[in-house]
């Protein structure tokens, strides 16, 4: 299996720590959108397998934006998926599941991997297992409440909500504990791009990035 063409940089991570999901927007799209999210201060975008054509859609990415974002690939469940994600360029990966064999290859390989799980034992097994950062899903279930009441025992753990995150309750999360944000159409919002208000989602971007800017800069 290949490694990431795409290197994953940890310092461009930490400068604004969301992760931003990109599922089923095209490349003509993107690039209406990418200018803005990048203005706001975002770094890191991941792209769902699930979205058409997502290996040639990272491929592009990574060559056009590679320099100013770390791209990656999310909803990578095997090591089928992995090795597509891989061969595309992907600097980072993102799974929903505990999937121990992408988890294994990736931590030996040094390829950052967010992997989702949801229970304690599921999050604690991840990190055992070399996750770079957990990601909590569904994280709508149970709140910004759930992230700080793992956070008190599992305080060593870098937890990344993921799920019904948006610029209205992303301060809540930050404030329980989490250590980045995983978003999708809380920052990507469907009825913004559909109709093509491209002006009215960069200043939502910048509304959205100034949160976090501010909360990890105090």
């Amino acid at each position: 299996m290949k490694s990431a063409k795409n290197e994953f940089r940890w310092s461009l991570f930490e400068e604004l720590p969301v992760v931003g999901i990109m599922r089923n927007i095209s490349k003509e799209d993107a690039d209406e959108i990418l200018p803005g999210f990048i203005g706001a201060g975002f770094t890191t975008l991941e792209v769902s397998l699930s979205s058409p054509n997502a290996p040639g859609l990272i491929s592009g990415l990574v060559q056009q934006y590679g320099d100013h974002l770390n791209v990656g690939a999310g909803t990578v469940i095997d090591l089928q998926d992995l090795q597509v994600a891989l061969e595309a360029g992907a600097g980072f990966i993102v799974t929903p599941v505990v999937d121990e064999d992408v988890i294994r290859y990736c931590a030996a390989n040094g390829i950052p991997v967010f992997a989702g799980a949801f229970t304690p034992t599921e999050i604690v097994k991840a990190w055992k297992l070399g996750a770079s950062m957990v990601k909590v899903f569904p994280a709508d279930e149970l709140g910004p409440g759930y992230i700080k009441s793992l956070k008190a025992p599992l305080e060593k753990i870098r937890l990344l909500p993921t799920g019904g995150i948006s610029a209205d309750n992303a301060q809540n999360y930050l404030n329980a504990g989490a250590d980045g944000l995983g978003v999708s159409t809380g920052l990507f919002k469907a009825d913004l791009i559909s109709n093509k208000k491209w002006t009215e989602l960069k200043d939502y971007l910048r509304r959205f990035g100034a949160i976090v800017k501010n909360h990890t800069q105090n």
